[in-house]
């Protein structure tokens, strides 16, 4: 088996300038980057992950924490992510804990610390929690894909901004009657994300006048949680709304599957809209509010790559402007 040194040798450069060269980590010239390459394909060399970070002082492996892969939001996100780092030569080590969780401050508490990585991406976690300021004491770049510490480098979609627009698309439609489906029954327990959605429909509604309208139903965030809320919800003819809120696509869709079984025209009877713009939003006919998990992954990688090359690189934090997207959910009130 042909090592390191036998495609050195055979480039005509040193050990250290042929791992620079087949690692894309430092500089090295087109042409040099280019005969250490003929060199290793000639001889069928291929990289041991020990010999690399022996050479560069990387493991080659981020480390990805997510609250669950089982929704579409975090497994899109992660296919995304995985694809980046397939091109650069990357492993990626999952840990998918949920929030609140014993195993997710074993992870965070004791795994993390003694394993070998050089940076975390780490997605949905609360800003200002204990766990987020033990990922900053690691001393690795750390990159968060929504909620995040002004110390860190983030990327995120606006979700106050999110709701405030999905809100006023239904107000301009003509609802007045616009219930917000989401989120956790005690205001303490809601996820960042999820309390920065109920604010933007707060906001919308007291803006146009509808303050005493506004009303919050809990439901997890999912579609048979969405369901269950919503059978609650419009169950009763007489204090059933026009128009819903899903604080996400699953649970949005979950009351469009409600409103069938209980016999209510979408979108005659009932407008309903969601966020996130899920695979599955399409084949709902679902208005829904559009953000792009699989994009989010491949930058968080960037993001997080480019402070591994130049440590002195600032946090840097991207919110994305949300999207609205219309489709046959929604319709002007009757």
């Amino acid at each position: 088996m042909s090592t390191i040194a036998d495609v050195a040798a055979r480039a005509g450069v040193s050990k250290a300038t042929a791992s620079r060269a087949l690692s894309g980590r430092g500089y090295v010239s087109a042409s040099t980057r280019d005969r250490v390459e003929a060199a290793a394909r000639a001889l069928s060399y291929v990289a041991h992950s020990s010999a690399t970070s022996l050479a560069t002082g990387r493991t080659q492996t981020i480390a990805v924490i997510v609250p669950s892969v089982g929704r579409w939001f975090f497994s899109e996100l992660l296919a995304g992510a995985q694809e980046e780092l397939l091109e650069v030569g990357y492993d990626l080590t999952l840990f998918s804990v949920a929030e609140n969780s014993a195993a997710r401050r074993r992870v965070i508490e004791e795994l993390l610390p003694r394993r070998r990585f050089d940076g975390i991406i780490s997605v949905g976690m609360q800003p200002d929690s204990p766990e987020m300021e033990q990922l900053l004491r690691l001393s690795r770049p750390v990159v968060s894909v929504g909620p995040h510490s002004s110390q860190m480098s983030a990327l995120a979609i606006d979700d106050a901004a999110a709701a405030r627009i999905a809100t006023e698309h239904l107000i301009d439609l003509g609802h007045k009657e616009i219930v917000f489906l989401g989120g956790a029954a005690r205001a303490d327990s809601f996820t960042f994300g999820d309390a920065r959605r109920l604010e933007g429909y707060r906001s919308a509604m007291e803006a146009a006048g509808l303050r005493e309208h506004s009303l919050a139903v809990p439901s997890s965030d999912t579609m048979p949680s969405g369901y269950a809320s919503a059978v609650d919800l419009l169950g009763n003819r007489r204090t059933r709304p026009t128009a819903v809120i899903g604080v996400c696509d699953e649970v949005a869709i979950g009351a469009i599957i409600a409103a069938r079984r209980l016999g209510i025209a979408v979108p005659t009877e009932l407008s309903i809209v969601g966020i996130d713009d899920h695979q599955h939003a399409e084949m709902f006919a679902l208005t829904t509010i559009r953000q792009q998990p699989r994009t989010q992954g491949r930058e968080a990688v960037r993001m997080l790559l480019h402070h591994l090359d130049d440590p002195r690189t600032p946090p840097e934090h991207v919110i994305a402007a949300p999207a609205l997207v219309v489709r046959n959910s929604s319709a002007p009130l009757r």
